[in-house]
């Protein structure tokens, strides 16, 4: 049967089982790693669920959590689909944090308006730091996969000697208690807010990520500006011949990529929450949020909208972790967990890619 023949219907069918194959493989895989190891996988899963969903408060640590990650994946996505890949996704927020914390600080202002200027200048803050890969890519013709990468490492020592001197970043001795390395508290009213909902504490990021992975998914597939995009990924001579301008086209959409995972360090800053500094920037601030978003991008195949829900996933993975320790087993095995289902979500992709080409050329070959 060549492809030309399959169909539609036979073709979801292919995907779904390939996908319910691949995830129950993870999960048998992920089981024998905890049995493994000393431990039961049956506790473990139990935990996993405690820590992201059933116990009190837990499933809105999770939406706090994901919601950064949405963010970033959001931003990874626009990158990608105009054929560039960022990866330096980490420096990017935690740059954008640093700028967040700085300028946040220095202009004030009530509440609400203070709270956003930290989100504006958090966002810039990461399309600077992406722009610079952007003008290493189309001046000086550097690989924007080596950039980026790099600028991570640069990004984290800048920000470092920030929160060394008093007059960046670094608070005032009176408010840094036991520690060395911490920026000044924001004020409550700086904060965004953390509304009840059924007793877990929902910080209003979750709701700026979601808003932004929609309007993203419109202006990609709707829009004139996210056809030429697209256009541009996927063959960018073709695109310069139809008059899409690739450095313009190609280094916006590597600074808005950057723009929001400053986004989401401004975010994490403002919303507080989970494993995040605690309302004050403080070494370690992303906590591998930026490379975490770079693989809910991975996983979601550039889809803005699937994000959203492998973001929840990847961001109960996480706080599940907290409870996993009381079983006996390592908190780790859920990195390791985590990678198997990256794997198992990668794996239909690239069957179904083989399996298309076979057919493509069978389907020649009948021809000749």
């Amino acid at each position: 049967m060549t492809s030309a023949v399959v169909s539609p219907r036979a073709r979801s069918g292919e995907w779904f089982m390939l996908y319910a194959v691949s995830i129950l493989a993870a999960l048998v895989l992920s089981a024998a790693l905890v049995e493994a190891t000393g431990g039961d996988w049956r506790p473990v899963v139990n935990a996993l669920l405690d820590g992201s969903l059933r116990r009190p408060g837990r499933w809105g640590e999770t939406l706090g959590t994901a919601a950064p990650m949405l963010l970033v994946a959001t931003g990874t996505i626009i990158s990608s689909k105009g054929g560039l890949i960022n990866i330096g996704q980490e420096g990017q927020l935690f740059v954008g944090a640093a700028f967040a914390t700085y300028f946040g600080f220095l202009l004030g202002g009530p509440g609400p308006l203070n709270v956003s200027l930290i989100l504006i200048f958090g966002a810039i803050g990461g399309a600077l730091w992406a722009g610079v890969a952007a003008g290493l890519k189309f001046w000086r013709n550097v690989p924007e996969v080596l950039s980026t990468l790099l600028l991570v490492t640069v990004g984290g020592q800048l920000v470092a000697y920030g929160l060394s001197q008093p007059w960046l970043l670094l608070a005032p001795l009176a408010d840094r208690g036991n520690r060395n390395q911490v920026s000044v508290q924001l004020a409550e009213d700086n904060r965004l807010p953390r509304p009840e909902i059924f007793g877990n504490e929902i910080p209003l990021a979750v709701l700026l990520g979601i808003v932004l992975a929609i309007v993203v998914s419109f202006a990609l597939s709707r829009t004139v500006w996210g056809f030429r995009l697209r256009m541009l990924g996927r063959n960018p001579r073709t695109a310069q011949r139809s008059g899409v301008a690739q450095t313009r086209y190609g280094a916006s959409a590597l600074m808005l990529s950057g723009a929001f995972a400053g986004l989401a360090g401004a975010a994490m800053l403002a919303g507080g929450g989970f494993a995040f500094g605690n309302y004050q920037l403080v070494p370690g601030f992303s906590t591998n949020i930026g490379w975490t978003g770079l693989l809910v991008a991975l996983v979601a195949r550039e889809k803005a909208l699937v994000a959203i829900p492998v973001a929840f996933v990847f961001a109960g993975l996480r706080t599940g972790s907290s409870f996993v320790g009381a079983t006996g087993v390592e908190g780790r095995i859920t990195d390791v967990i985590q990678g198997f289902l990256v794997l198992a979500l990668l794996v239909p992709p690239a069957v179904m890619f083989l399996r298309d080409r076979r057919r493509a050329r069978a389907a020649a070959t009948e021809r000749v």
